[in-house]
């Protein structure tokens, strides 16, 4: 889910210097976020820095650009090649049911947790 500023904005400069994705820019009248580039801050912290900050709260999710926690971790990779993610701020993994797993990777897991 990108997000998006409505035109509530104050143009008050808080959002933009907040996103670590570059994906806030002033436009015409108000800033704009591009949804090529907001991952909702996933990679970088756990809630939207910019929802955070934002004094008259009118970042809300865009409805033209649904995405979920792992779309937007994918998206985070895209930008960030090579870049893990920070800690917490990732969708968990889904669980491998046994049946499913490579016994290797389970005998690797099972060494680690040990």
């Amino acid at each position: 889910m990108a997000l998006w500023i409505t035109d509530e904005c104050i143009n008050c400069d808080v959002c933009e210097p907040e996103c670590p994705n570059q994906a806030i820019s002033m436009g015409a009248e108000i800033y704009e976020i591009d949804p090529q580039r907001c991952t909702e801050c996933v990679g970088h912290f756990s809630e939207p820095q910019c929802v955070q900050v934002c004094p008259v709260a009118c970042i809300p999710v865009n409805p033209a650009h649904v995405e979920t926690r792992d779309a937007l971790l994918v998206k985070y990779l895209r930008l960030y090649p090579g870049q893990p993610p920070a800690p917490g701020t990732a969708p968990e993994p889904a669980p491998v049911a046994a049946a499913d797993a490579d016994p290797a990777m389970l005998l690797t897991l099972s060494a680690r947790a040990a």
